[in-house]
């Protein structure tokens, strides 16, 4: 049967949409991605990143609704936050002693389905203690997604190309800062605060399925790396890109230390990463100046940043006199602002090392928290909505631009056989100061405002700016350590890489 003249008017739009689609969104970024393969890989890390960051950021733009449900104030709605954090803290080195022993999308995939229906509890819980004890399991996927996506993205991709990469990944963790933000928040003005845990729980499965069946495992060691323009993702033992690299990589790196003639540290040199006990591989991360250093830097940005991400949407309401769905709104255009830096910032890292400035990456680190310290300041003075605005553009662009120049840099100073326990040990130390933020950003708050259940902006604005100081601090221990100690790591790395090989 021919199709009547009222279904081709109906496909008409349906060819439009698929052919601008296409022409205008997926090939643009396959060729920024460098490929349909790569960018498979990229969305699918980024997807992961987001979920978790999707829920923090949730907690804090329905706190209102759920204050005025649950009779509770902003120290109790900090503790919703720190419950999944402090079991991330406590179980995330476990996990990245598994990353680097089993597959890991398939770990992936299944600690998103128990962190999909951890998230269905959230939602039916009765009262605050069943809603806290919920939250609890939450912190399965990030304890697996940190050094998994970390892992994941270094077998995947070139060392050098890894500032760049990165930043695409962790533009993902922002956008889900923006799911929650605006499709949560708006979700829980329109129904109820119960909604949009229930729709986080349904992407999360979703997610699970579609890594299990779509990401392959690659093979360890940099094998399987995906070359510029590839259409399928190697899968583990079948070779992607030769690559003869390393955990800082081959290349602008590799030659850069050798035309100094930088030496490794021989403390270093005295242990096999590949089959060292998970307590041998912490003395070894914890061993390298470099390593300390970007784990407390990281560790005391992601704790400015949570407490941010917490309350944002409380202090702009009160603040500027907003409604849910306005601050919900435009915390998602001041995210904007940290998606852009986080863009910019892996790319310019990677391109000063290839013009031979070998801590490029951690000078960019470093000069985006000083950027988001200067740029907050301002900001969080200013009475006015729009001429706070651009400050705070700033400073978001310096608070997520710091964040995959480290990465890439942590990647730098460790072998390839150590990287999920490393992470684990990175993230380690940022959960548990994620974990303390919320709270003690919340308690900070109701201090300053002289009550405990302090249900508005009152105090958060000097919360803000008295924790300022550690990110001032995160910067300047970039700024005076790593600088000193970054090439003979990157040299120690490399060195170790090439022992394990042979």
């Amino acid at each position: 049967m021919a199709p009547s003249n009222s279904d081709a008017r109906a496909a008409a739009p349906a060819g439009r949409l698929r052919r601008w689609l296409r022409q205008d969104i997926e090939r643009p970024l396959d060729e920024l991605a460098g490929g349909r393969a790569r960018l498979k890989v990229i969305v699918l890390l980024a997807c992961v990143l987001s979920l978790d960051a999707a829920d923090k950021a949730t907690v804090g733009a329905v706190a209102a609704p759920m204050k005025s449900a649950l009779d509770i104030g902003n120290l109790q709605i900090g503790w919703l936050v720190t419950a999944s954090t402090a079991i991330a803290a406590v179980v995330t080195l476990p996990f990245g002693a598994l990353v680097d022993r089993v597959p890991r999308v398939r770990l992936l995939a299944i600690t998103l389905v128990v962190w999909s229906a951890a998230m269905l509890l959230s939602g039916l819980a009765g009262s605050y203690s069943m809603l806290l004890l919920s939250r609890l399991a939450l912190g399965v996927v990030a304890s697996a997604a940190s050094p998994a996506v970390t892992s994941l993205t270094g077998d995947f991709f070139r060392p050098g190309e890894r500032g760049r990469i990165f930043g695409y990944v962790l533009a993902g963790e922002l956008l889900g800062v923006a799911l929650g933000f605006l499709v949560c928040g708006n979700v829980a003005a329109w129904w109820s605060w119960r909604a949009a845990f229930f729709v986080l729980a349904g992407l999360g499965f979703v997610l699970a399925v579609v890594l299990w069946r779509c990401l392959p495992e690659p093979s360890r060691g940099g094998q399987s790396r995906i070359p510029v323009g590839a259409r399928r993702v190697p899968v583990e033992d079948e070779p992607g890109q030769a690559s003869t690299g390393s955990a800082a990589g081959s290349g602008s790196l590799r030659r850069v230390i050798r035309w100094r003639g930088v030496r490794p540290r021989h403390a270093l040199m005295t242990m096999n990463p590949a089959s060292a006990s998970l307590w041998r591989a912490v003395r070894y991360v914890l061993a390298v100046p470099t390593c300390r250093t970007l784990i407390v830097a990281s560790a005391l940005g992601y704790f400015y940043f949570t407490g941010l991400r917490t309350f944002a949407i409380v202090f702009m309401r009160g603040r500027f006199e907003l409604g849910q769905s306005v601050a919900s709104s435009l915390a998602v255009l001041l995210g904007l602002g940290a998606i852009v830096g986080v863009l910019l910032a892996g790319r310019l890292g990677d391109r000063l090392i290839d013009r031979g400035r070998l801590t490029g990456r951690v000078l960019v680190a470093a000069g985006a928290y000083l950027l988001a310290t200067a740029a907050f300041l301002p900001g969080l003075l200013i009475g006015s909505l729009w001429l706070a605005a651009p400050f705070f553009f700033l400073a978001a662009a310096g608070i997520g631009g710091a964040n995959p120049a480290v990465d890439a840099a942590r990647l730098d100073v460790m072998p390839s056989a150590l990287w999920g326990r490393a992470e684990g040990v990175r993230a380690t130390f940022r959960f548990a100061l994620e974990a303390v933020a919320p709270p003690l950003f919340g308690y900070v708050s109701a201090r300053f405002a002289g009550h405990v259940q302090a249900g508005n902006a009152a105090g958060l604005d000097l919360a803000f700016l008295a924790m300022l100081a550690p990110l001032a601090a995160a910067g300047l221990l970039l700024l005076v350590r790593t600088t000193r100690t970054y090439a003979r790591d990157v040299a120690s790395a490399l060195a170790a890489e090439q022992r394990t090989r042979h």
